[in-house]
């Protein structure tokens, strides 16, 4: 099915959030509709909100291959990641130490704050100049004292992957009783990312990055792993997560996680050849990170001596949306260079180019965006 996108733009920022799928819309529909009753309810229209539900738990936990139970819904990613990081830290009855990789969505990071204003000794995991976390170096910085870890699966600013199921083994090696989160918000759908492939205690994922709703997401949880919950409340969730459940847009997260996000090999072409033209069109130009190391549907070219907004805004003038960096963190720092880019050496001079295509972009829609993008750059003055 096609997503409800006006059909006179080319969108390739699905790195940002991803158009609804139809069938997801329609699905919530009929949820807002006909199961708008309180799912924790017992009459018959709480039973069959309660049934929306638990057919989206399973659909959820079917694609990652772990129990319904073990899937905890939430508002988004942010809140799946922070409810592993602070609903492990406040089992603990002393201070730990705290992993987390320097490239962290800033859903990570300032929860690692937190963690550091609660006494916890938070340290950062350097990245290799091509943006990975390398497993040798990770383990370097492990102490007897680490409880907690967690590094992303792909970056959402360059696309590059992660060696995840590396640092997991390395981890439950030599530290079995520390926990690995896994922000797997951005490879869900086209990488695999089933949880015990990865090795990890928490996957964290979100619905708008899968052509599903906003405002909903989810954290999946190895068999046998606890945590307390963020505040307090009713027991829904399983006492994991107080609060009466957006039913309407779990219901579209589980047909959105069942979708998929598509053809991983189309996105691989369809990102290679978007990037073949920036590299092109614009000498001095560069990606971030190894070709083998990306994934499908990410990458980032950095364009010296070139302001990324003025790119990013003559681009969508002409009907092509594209991007620069998160857009969790655009927000109030046009001035500061984005914390994934610094940590991997990109001068401040150097604006940068985000590509995400979707897996609707036809022939017709990528060669337009080529031609657009050439011109663009060409054009462009440093």
């Amino acid at each position: 099915m096609q997503p409800a996108t006006r059909s006179d733009v080319i969108y390739l920022d699905n790195a940002a959030t991803t158009a609804p799928d139809t069938l997801v819309v329609r699905a919530m529909h009929d949820a807002l509709t006909e199961h708008w009753g309180n799912p924790s309810s017992t009459h018959a229209l709480g039973l069959a909100a309660e049934r929306a539900l638990r057919l989206a738990r399973e659909r959820v936990a079917a694609r990652l291959e772990v129990e319904p139970e073990r899937v905890t819904f939430t508002s988004g990613g942010s809140e799946a990641i922070a409810l592993a990081l602070l609903g492990t830290a406040r089992q603990r009855s002393r201070p730990g130490h705290v992993l987390v990789s320097a490239i962290e969505h800033a859903a990570v990071l300032r929860s690692a704050e937190l963690l550091g204003r609660e006494e916890h000794t938070v340290e950062t995991i350097p990245v290799e100049a091509g943006g990975y976390v390398d497993p040798d170096r990770f383990a370097s910085l492990l102490r007897p004292e680490t409880f907690l870890v967690s590094v992303m699966h792909v970056n959402n600013e360059t696309g590059i992957v992660q060696p995840v199921a590396a640092i997991a083994a390395r981890l439950r090696r030599t530290h079995p009783q520390a926990r690995l989160l896994v922000d797997a918000v951005q490879s869900y759908g086209v990488l695999p990312t089933r949880l015990a492939a990865l090795g990890a205690h928490w996957l964290a994922l979100s619905g708008h990055k899968l052509h599903g709703p906003k405002g909903v997401g989810c954290l999946v949880a190895a068999r046998g792993v606890t945590l307390a919950p963020l505040w307090g409340g009713g027991q829904q969730e399983y006492g994991r997560r107080p609060g009466t459940e957006n039913v309407p847009g779990i219901v579209g997260l589980g047909v959105a996680a069942e979708l998929g996000k598509g053809n991983a090999d189309l996105l691989r072409g369809a990102t290679d050849r978007l990037v073949d033209t920036v590299l092109a069109a614009r000498p001095g130009a560069y990606p971030l990170g190894e070709r083998s190391r990306r994934a499908p549907h990410i990458a980032a070219v950095a364009l010296p001596g070139l302001r990324a907004d003025t790119v990013v805004n003559r681009l969508a003038e002409e009907g092509v949306y594209a991007s620069s960096q998160s857009a969790c963190g655009q927000r109030g720092r046009a001035a500061r260079q984005s914390h994934v880019l610094a940590a991997l050496g990109v001068p401040m001079s150097h604006g940068v180019l985000r590509l995400a295509p979707h897996r609707w972009l036809d022939e017709q829609q990528l060669t337009h965006a080529c031609a657009v993008l050439t011109r663009v750059l060409q054009e462009a003055r440093a």
